[in-house]
């Protein structure tokens, strides 16, 4: 061996910066742009807030809708990610950059499909929660408008799945940087300065959203040109999708229903309650994407790895990945327990709902290490297209999770204690539940299966 040689116990050291290095030319980027989709809804909490404590519960409620009808979209960047980034490690970018195209198309369609379903049964779904008359109305001005908006959300989500398994993560920064300021300044104007209330905070946000569309198919364009891929879709294509997307679309029905069903048992509190758990969801929202730019690091990685036959460099990023999934977790929920006492005046300013917030936020804080160690684990099974294992724990974990919420719902008093709980129950034992299946799967090899 020569003296310039690394020794043995500094070659991992080395193997880890150089894995270190390459998460967070991924992370680091994803994170500004994972920052910036919940800032749209921290944007509409803080100005609608102010419109009162109806307004804010409205927001609530059809927020929960729309997040659910879009988010059971979130496998079309999920399930793009993964085909594009195992195609680019195979060295096959025309193929890689088809799927994405391909991804494109089936989101504009489920999205036209999307709106119009949710614009016809919007009113009924909100009557359902049950709300007092001011919040329900409050609710439909805000869904009605924000329908318009739900397939430039999914071209948005196809797009950002095709460039992040590209191993692109700087562009959907640019683009999600540029649409947030957009959709803050727009927000102001048409609540404020037009005094359309709690509609112009809808109008808003569906105009950044097709705005950033039409940047992603510029860009996507010019990736298309460049690799001999076709604008046009191709049906095998779609159909690969569709098959990925299913099972990621059950997986996501399950984390939806506990999300829904939570906002459902806060309704049942009152209004004060559902404002302040409005509040307390923006800031998990805020934090979960914010943990998920690792994430992102980890499918783009994970499926490049095995695109490439690497089980060795595939386990290496899970490692590495953890590692700074709870280190991240701690530090961003010591930063929320911090900021507690304050916290809560950003969205609204209504005493009662400023009441009740710190010790629910201090419990959220708490929650968040176990929090990174479930958003990393998830993102490697994804990265590796384990989609029907995601699938099955899923429904798993939401039937572990609804007996703690019932009892929370039907046991826990009205005010504090309410929202205390309601955190709790979906932050520790929702999550804790996520925590060890996915742990169960990612400690055995099962996930790994190599090449395209």
């Amino acid at each position: 061996m020569s003296d310039t040689a690394p020794s043995s116990s500094s070659a991992p050291r080395e193997g880890r910066r150089t894995i270190d290095r390459r998460i967070a030319s991924l992370a680091i980027p994803a994170l500004g742009a994972l920052i910036a989709e919940p800032l749209f809804l921290i944007v509409d909490s803080a100005l609608v807030g102010h419109l009162g404590a109806s307004s804010l519960a409205g927001l609530a409620v059809a927020g929960a809708i729309l997040q659910t009808a879009v988010g059971l979209m979130i496998f079309l960047a999920y399930a793009t990610t993964p085909m594009v980034a195992r195609r680019r490690g195979a060295g096959d970018l025309r193929g890689a950059v088809q799927a994405g195209v391909d991804g494109l198309w089936l989101a504009l369609a489920l999205g036209a499909v999307v709106a119009a379903l949710l614009w016809a049964v919007g009113g009924p779904l909100v009557d359902a929660f049950g709300a007092s008359p001011d919040t329900a109305a409050q609710a439909r001005i805000y869904l009605s408008v924000s329908c318009l908006g739900i397939p430039a959300m999914l071209v948005v989500f196809a797009a950002t799945g095709l460039l992040r398994g590209m191993q692109d993560t700087k562009t959907p920064l640019a683009v999600a940087t540029i649409g947030f300021a957009v959709n803050a300044v727009l927000n102001w104007v048409f609540i404020y300065g037009l005094g359309w209330g709690i509609g112009g905070s809808a109008w808003g946000t569906v105009a950044a959203q097709w705005g950033m569309v039409l940047v992603y198919v510029v860009v996507v364009s010019r990736h298309a040109r460049a690799h001999g891929a076709s604008l046009l879709p191709h049906r095998d294509g779609l159909a690969h999708a569709g098959r990925s997307g299913g099972w990621l679309f059950i997986r996501t029905l399950g984390l939806r229903a506990a999300l829904l069903l939570t906002v459902a048992a806060a309704t049942s509190h009152g209004t004060v309650a559902t404002a302040g758990y409005q509040v307390v969801f923006t800031v998990f929202s805020t934090a979960a994407f914010a943990l998920d730019a690792l994430a992102i690091a980890a499918q783009a990685l994970v499926g490049d790895a095995l695109g490439r036959r690497d089980e060795p460099g595939a386990r290496a990023v899970v490692r590495r990945t953890l590692f700074w999934g709870l280190l991240c977790g701690a530090v961003v929920g010591l930063v929320l327990i911090a900021t507690s006492p304050v916290l809560g005046r950003v969205f609204s300013s209504d005493p009662r709902v400023l009441e009740i917030l710190p010790p629910a936020l201090i419990v959220l804080g708490i929650s968040l290490p176990l929090g990174g160690f479930v958003f990393v684990l998830d993102g490697v099974l994804m990265g590796a297209g384990d989609a029907r294992y995601l699938a099955w724990t899923s429904l798993v974990n939401l039937a572990v999770y609804l007996p703690v919420l019932w009892l929370l719902t039907t046991t826990v008093p009205t005010g504090t204690p309410a929202l205390i709980a309601l955190t709790a129950g979906f932050t520790l034992v929702f999550m804790a539940a996520r925590a060890i299946t996915l742990w169960l799967r990612a400690r055995g090899g099962r996930w790994i299966v190599l090449g395209v």
